[in-house]
């Protein structure tokens, strides 16, 4: 397994027991590009000097952090003054609220983690607060420090409740969401057309499946990697097609029903049909659809 991104305790009131986090995202872009010089084709170097006309270059050593409290006027902070910063989060996660999930609106999540217990020790008391976390249907707060900066932490367990173990989410302080109301209000308002909303929920409607993240990709790696293979082959770089022109619509309501007849419904199912004499014999009058060859199974040896 992965070394845990973040290992401590979970405390609730007097109950407390070891997790680990890992993180549930990763990057999957395999198209990584440098910075070359146009005339050269040589790479660029990037090299940190000081601002004092100095031209040789400052190593990573004698680099430290400074926070200007006046202008021109620095204080400088040592790495190992921060990591001993007196912070009670960076080595426990203290619950101090059990919210319903419907109450945290979307734009406060920020990344999830998978949450584990730290070892067989802690299972019990693990599988405990999960069981308690699902049947109650609720989500606990606290707060964490990692990664140079503390993080508001909401813990559930997954959506697919076969899993054992629970999920971890960093989440936004409400300081730092805008305020939607400076981005909505110059929106007009107007009166929604009883017509015209029959048809969208028609085609929302017609629309709906189950999510299914796995035919969602990124088309954009894919066409960077394309033209990548095409420059080093030599071959003719494929570019964007300009979008077809739309065929003029007069207004809404021919929109939406264009829309909801190019999306056709689907085909109720037929009634069974009283069985005829052949069919009473067994004898089927419908060609059977043809099939793909399917590989045979390799037997086991």
């Amino acid at each position: 397994m992965a070394r845990p991104y973040w290992s401590g305790q979970l405390q609730i009131s007097l109950v407390s027991f070891g997790i680990k986090l890992f993180p549930a995202t990763e990057a999957k872009s395999e198209i990584h590009f440098h910075q070359l010089s146009r005339k050269s084709g040589e790479r660029i170097k990037h090299q940190k000097v000081s601002s004092d006309g100095e031209a040789s270059p400052i190593e990573k050593d004698d680099i430290v952090k400074g926070y200007e409290y006046r202008k021109g006027e620095y204080v400088t902070i040592e790495p190992e003054e921060i990591e001993h910063l007196r912070i009670p989060s960076r080595h426990a996660l203290e619950i101090t609220q059990f919210v319903d999930i419907d109450e945290i609106p979307p734009t406060f999540f920020e990344k999830p983690y998978f949450v584990a217990p730290e070892n067989a020790v802690q299972a019990e008391a693990f599988a405990v607060v999960r069981k308690a976390l699902l049947t109650t249907q609720k989500v606990a707060l606290g707060k964490i420090a990692f990664g140079g900066r503390e993080h508001l932490v909401a813990i559930s367990v997954p959506a697919d409740e076969s899993l054992p173990g629970m999920m971890a989410y960093t989440m936004r302080y409400a300081e730092e969401l805008r305020d939607p109301a400076d981005y909505f209000s110059d929106i007009k308002k107007v009166t929604v057309d009883e017509d015209q909303l029959a048809l969208a929920k028609e085609l929302i409607k017609r629309k709906a499946t189950k999510f299914a993240p796995d035919k969602f990709k990124d088309e954009y790696e894919a066409a960077l990697r394309e033209m990548v293979e095409a420059k080093v082959n030599n071959a003719p770089i494929p570019r964007d097609e300009p979008a077809p022109k739309s065929g003029k619509v007069i207004n809404l309501m021919d929109a939406l029903r264009k829309s909801v007849q190019g999306d056709k419904a689907p085909e109720p199912k037929q009634k069974s049909e009283p069985k005829t004499a052949a069919a009473k014999k067994g004898i089927s009058l419908v060609k059977p659809a043809a099939t793909k060859a399917t590989k045979p199974k390799r037997k086991s040896a």
